[in-house]
């Protein structure tokens, strides 16, 4: 079968690099922007019609949601590299062998990584210092919030499979609808029924439902040719621990950041609601202009892979070149975007007329952005590592970006307050960033390090 003439389908080993790359992440652009928006919806109807203590607990909450969910798509990220190269090498076979074991492995993470979180998560918020009058309201939240984890795992698994078969359009068709009706049942469980923030909470578990599903329905009736059968499940036992292994170092680097990610929003939360209110609007608007960035990675990883699979090591080399050219282009025009508009932004996020909250968020805002051209090489380079099987280096990476994060939570933030909060991430950025180059020509430097895998 010619995967460039199934429709949705791009195979990224042949024309333009510039042009696949460009094609190919503009879906996941827009997916990641319509997410983000979906993200500060969320929180402006919170906001806006109920107060500053709900917003705050739905802000401080998503770094424990994400963290689960991170190590989920990590996972299901990691699955997918390896279903790109068979799918650059041609061979059906694998791909539907592989696809196999990535549904067995995904339910078995996802009801562990569930077990955890229902057993312990009341403790995990006393660890992270949640502020007392925002204890009770976090709780109530993000025990809902856990429900709809297995429909977000099985999009990410549908997402992260299709766009490893080169078709990045649908998950963001099924993402833009469901962020519709997110948006729409936060309005009126909130707004109408005053179901308060557990109404927030429902409104997200049923709109991933109707995203994850859909997204699951068009890849069994549309790709059916890669749809494993009895047969593919009976992987040997070599076959699950490649996988496992792949997506146990995908997901360890999202974890081990967003155990990093935790650390500082403990904190965070020791400066107090206003803070933490702050933060969370602030962050809000970063997420956004981050994603206009890390979505390369997300091209990178996928067009690294099939290049892989078809052993096209210079085309690899010349599409980092040609990534990292975009990113610096992109980083320029959202520096002058956020010192422009950040200030509006933030405030109106926030729904308050505090000067001290819209004051730091903008300030952190504007402090994060001037990073980004360190920022755009780093997910460059790390899904590029990643998507030719490399794992130490870009764990490696990871694992330093946890100890600054602890490091600067211990010291830095007692020093200069919530100034040490926002230059965290770029500190660490700058760190990573020169790991991953030198372990990126290390590793290019010998094609035959590059084909195996």
């Amino acid at each position: 079968m010619d995967a460039k003439k199934k429709k949705g389908q791009m195979d990224m080993t042949e024309g333009s690099p510039l042009r696949m790359i460009i094609l190919f992440t503009i879906p996941i652009i827009l997916g990641n922007i319509f997410q983000q928006l979906y993200n500060i919806g969320d929180a402006k109807v919170v906001s806006f019609y109920l107060n500053e203590h709900a917003f705050g607990a739905v802000g401080m909450t998503g770094v424990i949601s994400n963290m689960i969910i991170g190590l989920i798509n990590g996972f299901t990220q990691g699955f997918g590299i390896l279903v790109a190269n068979a799918f650059g090498a041609k061979d059906t076979e694998r791909i539907r062998r592989n696809i196999a074991g990535a549904a067995v492995l995904t339910i078995c993470v996802t009801v562990m990584l569930l077990t955890g979180a229902f057993t312990f998560i009341e403790d995990i918020l006393v660890l992270v210092n949640t502020p007392d009058e925002l204890i009770s309201l976090a709780s109530r939240y993000i025990r809902i919030i856990l429900v709809g984890i297995p429909f977000t795992a099985l999009y990410n698994l549908s997402a992260n499979v299709l766009r490893s078969i080169g078709d990045s359009r649908t998950p963001l068709y099924c993402l833009i609808a469901s962020i519709f009706l997110n948006i729409a049942m936060d309005i009126l469980f909130v707004g109408a029924f005053h179901w308060n923030i557990e109404g927030a909470a429902l409104a997200t578990i049923i709109s991933q439902a109707v995203c994850s599903v859909s997204c699951f329905l068009y890849g069994v009736t549309h790709f059916r040719e890669y749809m494993p059968g009895k047969k593919d499940f009976r992987l040997k036992l070599e076959e699950y621990k490649k996988l496992f292994y792949m997506g146990l170092s995908m997901g360890l680097m999202g974890c081990i950041v967003n155990i990093g990610t935790i650390v500082l929003q403990s904190a965070i939360n020791g400066l107090g609601a206003d803070i933490v209110a702050a933060h969370t609007a602030g962050r809000r608007l970063l997420e956004i202009l981050m994603s206009l960035i890390y979505t390369y990675g997300f091209t990178m990883t996928t067009y690294t892979s099939q290049n892989a699979g078809a052993g096209k090591v210079d085309r690899i080399r010349l599409g980092v070149r040609t990534a990292v050219y975009i990113v610096t282009v992109t980083s320029a025009v959202l520096i002058l975007f956020a010192f422009l508009f950040a200030g509006n932004i933030v405030t109106w996020i926030a729904s308050s007329d505090s000067t001290m909250i819209a004051e730091n968020a903008t300030m952190y805002c504007k402090v994060g952005v001037c990073f980004f051209p360190v920022l755009g090489p780093l997910f460059i380079l790390r899904c590029t590592l990643q998507g030719v099987g490399r794992k130490v280096v870009p764990l490696s990476s990871s694992i330093l970006e946890l100890c600054v994060k602890v490091l600067s939570a211990s010291f830095l933030v007692k020093k200069i307050g919530y100034l040490g909060i926002a230059l965290t991430e770029p500190i660490s950025w700058v760190l990573m960033t020169t790991i991953l180059t030198i372990g990126y020509f290390i590793v290019f430097r010998d094609e035959t390090k590059v084909l195996k895998s």
